[in-house]
């Protein structure tokens, strides 16, 4: 993939000192997002990494699926469907198994519009249809994807519209995956606000295994702790948040995001408050998973906002 390519598109909000810069040929990835210049998210192997191998950093859709799949063959509305097994269009984690949908670089958005003013707004549509053979064959529902990104007030929000637009059912089981780096990289002082939701028991390959137990919300000093879970019975308007090197970035997932995943390694330098439609493997297990009619749409809305410290969102 070439550079030019990979073009970019900025939006700024000058009033809040806020900049995210968005990659259309690479699925829509929101590479960065600056405040007066510092960056808050890990930019990881960077986005030529991620277009062409699937690498994530940044802010990345993960479509159509988030997180994994137990195998390579799902049974849903209808259709049975065998992943290929290509790691140039769909990647693998440690254990083997297809992850994160398609890799960004094959999910080539067309611009629609952007927007200086009011709101300083891009828009890009996909159209996942048969002419799109690759694609289809991996998930052979006609549809289409509408992307909006505006950034004000401080806040970058990020809106995803599903239109069953062919005449078969769409399951819909896609997520985002920020990539959150405050600008104090010493993780143990950051302090962490995670929402009421119930946790989900997974395998040891990070595979649900059914409902857990409910968590009340929690404020807490990330110190040693770390997270690789999931998450369900989000209510909308659930927030997440990490306060870290003179900033607060308060993850609110708006509308349609009743699961998360919550992840953050030991060694790491950044923290995941990941917004999905379905829980990880809901296309294998039907499990939570939203089917749209034909005709039918679905619109799933998140944010990050971003503030000083002395400054409070979070718990608001």
């Amino acid at each position: 993939m070439s550079d030019v390519s990979l073009q970019m598109i900025r939006l700024a909000d000058p009033v809040a000192s806020l900049e995210a810069t968005f990659v259309p040929a690479a699925g829509m990835l929101c590479c960065s997002l600056r405040h007066r210049g510092e960056e808050l998210l890990a930019q990881n192997d960077g986005v030529d990494a991620y277009a062409r191998m699937g690498k994530t950093m940044g802010v990345p859709l993960l479509y159509p699926w988030a997180n994994r799949l137990t195998g390579f063959r799902y049974e849903v509305a209808g259709r049975s469907v065998d992943v290929v097994r290509d790691t140039t269009l769909v990647a693998v984690d440690g254990n083997g198994l297809p992850i994160h949908g398609v890799i960004g670089g094959k999910l080539e958005f067309e611009l629609a519009r952007v927007q200086e003013e009011p709101g300083r707004s891009v828009s890009a549509t996909l159209r996942w249809e048969e002419t799109r053979a690759r694609l289809f064959e991996l998930f052979p529902f006609v549809h289409e994807v509408r992307y909006t990104a505006t950034l004000a007030d401080g806040a970058l929000q990020i809106a995803i519209e599903i239109e069953a637009s062919g005449g078969d059912p769409v399951p819909v089981a896609f997520g985002f995956h920020p990539y959150l780096a405050p600008p104090d990289r010493r993780r143990e002082r950051w302090q962490v606000q995670l929402p009421e939701m119930r946790a989900l028991r997974l395998d040891a390959r990070q595979i649900p295994l059914g409902p857990g137990t409910a968590q009340p919300p929690r404020r807490f000093e990330l110190d040693g702790e770390r997270f690789d879970d999931g998450f369900d019975s989000l209510a909308d308007g659930a927030r997440f948040g990490v306060v870290g090197g003179g900033r607060q970035i308060t993850v609110e997932l708006s509308e349609g995001y009743p699961c998360a995943q919550v992840y953050a390694p030991a060694a790491s330098t950044f923290i995941c408050f990941e917004p999905m439609t379905a829980p990880a493997n809901a296309l294998c297990s039907g499990e939570e998973l939203p089917v749209l009619n034909a005709g039918e749409r679905l619109r799933a809305v998140f944010s990050i906002a971003v503030a000083d410290a002395d400054h409070p969102q979070l718990g608001e």
